[in-house]
């Protein structure tokens, strides 16, 4: 049945105006006949903490949060689920009696875009994920639990993919994962899927990692979309790989928060059917 009365979710975020997400979530509650209203909110460059308890106190039921408020939603939490500890950053909070629940569902949108949208099993696979931000931070646990046959974190500096390397490796043994941390030019191994979680694409920069760890057969996946991720895409493809933006974990991590919120999973692909033609259409 559908709830009586509307309630307020938002994105919180700085800058938000580029947010897909009030799009997203109107075509969820269309689909599922669920009364909400979902915004775009700034965050005051105070952060998070200075307009977070205004929202809640105003009857505010829930929010995504994006960049750069993800760990400061993390430390406001009253409770935080596993991958949120793991990660150290949240970007779903449920707000219940006035208690703010963590979650990150980041991963989980991920996977299901691989697995289900990109018909990519992660089972027994040998995957490369680049970076070692909140980004990478966010995925590692859910590929984890897919129990690949391997997964190396491959960053810049290396102590930081030795850091996030070191907080998951007790989910990797208990999933029988080899976890490896590795520097961006130290990984030159084939691999079966490759993770671009690092700011490159965002930054414009070349692709951090030899081509050589692409094969035919690999799934090279850019966690950014639109015209962010075409220069890794064009790549991947150049040297003859598979090729997929992100723009699937955006609209499969919105699905998994819809579902912590509302206690009903929506539809997603003809919401990703529609949102890849406005972002190509939109495209230059």
């Amino acid at each position: 049945m559908p709830h009586a009365i509307t309630d307020r979710y938002a994105v919180l975020g700085r800058p938000i105006g580029h947010s897909r997400s009030p799009w997203i979530h109107a075509r969820f509650a269309a689909l599922t006949q669920q009364r909400i209203r979902y915004d775009a909110i700034e965050v005051p460059t105070q952060g998070l903490a200075a307009c977070l308890p205004a929202l809640v106190e105003a009857g505010l039921r829930g929010c995504n949060v994006t960049v750069p408020c993800k760990s400061e939603a993390c430390a406001l939490a009253d409770e935080a689920s596993v991958d949120v500890a793991l990660a150290q950053a949240g970007n779903t909070l449920c707000i219940v009696e006035g208690r703010i629940v963590a979650h990150n569902t980041d991963g989980i949108g991920l996977v299901r875009d691989l697995e289900q949208n990109a018909r990519c099993a992660l089972a027994g696979r040998r995957i490369l994920l680049l970076g070692a931000g909140g980004a990478a931070a966010g995925v590692l646990g859910p590929l984890l639990r897919r129990r690949p046959a391997w997964v190396t974190v491959a960053n810049r500096t290396i102590s930081r993919a030795e850091e996030l390397v070191h907080r998951h490796q007790a989910l990797a043994r208990e999933c029988g994962v080899a976890l490896h941390a590795a520097g961006l030019a130290d990984v030159a191994e084939p691999v079966d899927v490759l993770c671009n979680a690092s700011s490159s694409s965002l930054h414009g920069a070349p692709v951090p990692v030899d081509a050589r760890v692409l094969h035919p057969a690999t799934l090279a996946y850019d966690l950014m979309y639109g015209a962010a991720a075409q220069p890794f895409l064009a790549w991947a493809r150049h040297h003859g790989a598979q090729a997929c933006d992100g723009l699937g974990m955006l609209v499969e991590q919105a699905a998994e928060s819809f579902w912590l919120w509302r206690g009903v999973r929506p539809p997603t692909g003809e919401v990703l059917a529609a949102l890849r033609a406005m972002v190509e259409g939109a495209a230059p």
